[in-house]
């Protein structure tokens, strides 16, 4: 998918005499098929020339990045270009709430993720919270949220999925799924139930390398499973695959796996809407097959779109797909019967959203004042603390850093800033300092409290090590943990279960006992 500029006139498929495939589709007919199926990304805030041209010769969707968004307003601009060149063009988006979030990166998002709903335990307050994100997202003219995760987080370990899983009771992850998936529909934006079939027990991130599943099939039963049956019951429109090796049930990939995709997605488990692939410029299959091939196979194993994130700058890679899956047919290594299908899905959830207008309407007159911060107080979970309020005076505020996952995307520093900002609305004067693997800790002499921001130290030595370093010499340590938790250290020790700025503001009410300075 490379910067290589591409002839279009070279790639026009063999036809008869008559301009005719011999099937009595033309030429013309399956190249728009094969466009109807790809969901690229696009730099800038508004549509480049490459890309109307595209939508007009039937490029079934695409997906919005931060990179392409500033505010609101525009983002519904937007939204409405690409469909005036394409009415039926799917725009898509991440907008997970809590630490993914497409439509708040420079802020941080208002909700609190998946592992602060799990852990509040009120599946009507889920359902409320995706309502809200549905009229957030529904405003902005877009089509289809990739979300919710329904991974179950079976490894605390895990890189990827984290504080973006309901939990690791698979109950737990269907009931909040099912909860979600109502909340967001009924506000007449689409949801895709991601990662097929179970991102949650991994060690490896796929956007760095091919992680593998390595449990027997009884267990993915029991365990991977269940939140993807109770979204299909549910009726998810869509459902993303992830970039997995499942040796129980493929000796592939899952995204290009017949056997995953058609015979267990499918067959056995009934799904009938749209499935999506994960964004295939992700190392865990790049690093196996050219762009072009990824497609091809995916669709042969019962893909119907492909997400590709990135696109060259005038567009020669989405063009090359085009290409690569037209060609494809035409080789016969895929039958023209399942493109066809393909994109008969992907208009079909085009409909869907065309048909839900009154309740996109009904959602936006329907705002949920402070329903955010609410959620984010209620997964709220403190230990230590023998008085109230925690702090007092203007503390040091010492965000401890680690890389976040590919997922998160950008971070710009208001958000980064995060529980510091937070606290200094409500204690001015508040000091911030960050540091990373291999840096030492600031100076923690007495003056200031001193609170101690971390984010899945449970996954981190180093992390660890500078907490009980911090605690060493100041034993009134407040720490903070905004991820995954741990065993408590610190005099008081307070877990959000997610990094939103919801969360960063409950946590910061909850320490100082106070509301923002007015």
């Amino acid at each position: 998918m490379g910067g290589r500029k591409t002839d279009r006139s070279q790639h026009t498929p063999q036809i008869g005499k008559a301009g005719r495939r011999a099937d009595g589709r033309t030429a013309g007919e399956l190249g728009r098929l094969a466009m109807t199926v790809l969901q690229p990304g696009f730099d800038g805030t508004a549509p480049p020339g490459w890309l109307r041209r595209a939508l007009a010769e039937g490029l079934g969707g695409v997906v919005l990045f931060a990179r392409n968004i500033a505010d609101p307003a525009q983002t519904a601009e937007l939204s409405a270009a690409l469909r005036a060149d394409n009415p039926e063009a799917i725009v898509a988006v991440d907008e997970e709430g809590g630490t993914v979030t497409r439509l708040e990166a420079g802020t941080g998002s208002s909700w609190p993720g998946n592992l602060a709903l799990g852990v509040a335990g009120d599946v009507r307050l889920t359902e409320r919270v995706a309502r809200q994100i549905g009229r957030l997202v529904g405003a902005a003219g877009i089509t289809l949220d990739y979300a919710p995760v329904v991974d179950v987080n079976a490894d605390r370990l895990n890189p990827v999925i984290g504080i973006r899983s309901f939990g690791a009771d698979p109950g737990e992850v269907s009931r909040h799924a099912v909860a979600w998936i109502n909340g967001l529909q009924g506000a007449g934006v689409a949801a895709c139930a991601k990662h097929f079939p179970g991102h949650g027990a991994t060690r490896s991130d796929s956007h760095l390398e091919l992680p593998t599943v390595d449990a027997p099939r009884e267990v993915l039963d029991l365990r991977d499973l269940p939140p993807f049956r109770a979204a299909i019951e549910a009726g998810v429109q869509a459902i993303m695959c992830g970039h997995l090796l499942v040796p129980a049930l493929d000796e592939v990939p899952a995204t290009l796996s017949r056997a995953v995709l058609t015979g267990l997605l499918r067959e056995e488990l009934g799904f009938e809407g749209m499935l999506v692939t994960d964004a295939i410029e992700m190392r865990a299959v790049a690093a196996l097959h050219e762009p072009g091939e990824i497609a091809v196979r995916a669709l042969a194993a019962g893909v119907d779109a492909i997400c590709v994130g990135r696109s060259s700058p005038d567009g020669e890679s989405v063009y090359e797909l085009r290409d690569a899956i037209a060609g494809a047919v035409r080789e016969g290594r895929l039958a023209e019967e399942r493109l066809a299908q393909a994109a008969g899905r992907v208009r079909r959830l085009a409909r869907w959203h065309a048909a839900q207008a009154d309740a996109r309407a009904a959602a936006a007159a329907d705002a949920d004042e402070g329903l955010g911060d609410a959620a984010a107080e209620a997964a709220l979970r403190m230990t230590g603390a023998a008085a109230r309020p925690v702090v007092r005076t203007a503390p040091l505020v010492v965000q401890v850093s680690a890389r976040l996952t590919e997922a998160v995307g950008p971070t710009v520093g208001s958000r980064r800033a995060g529980l510091a900002a937070a606290i200094a609305e409500i204690l001015p004067g508040t000091l911030r300092a960050e540091i990373g693997e291999g840096d030492g800790l600031p100076d923690l002499a007495a003056g200031r409290p001193v609170v101690l921001a971390v984010h899945d130290a449970v996954r981190h030595a180093w992390m660890r090590r500078l907490i009980a370093e911090a605690v060493r010499a100041r034993p009134d340590t407040v720490v903070v943990e905004t991820g995954v938790p741990g065993p408590p250290a610190g005099a008081v020790y307070l877990a959000t279960h997610g990094d939103s700025a919801a969360s960063m503001r409950a946590a910061a009410r909850r320490l100082t006992g106070g509301a923002p300075a007015s």
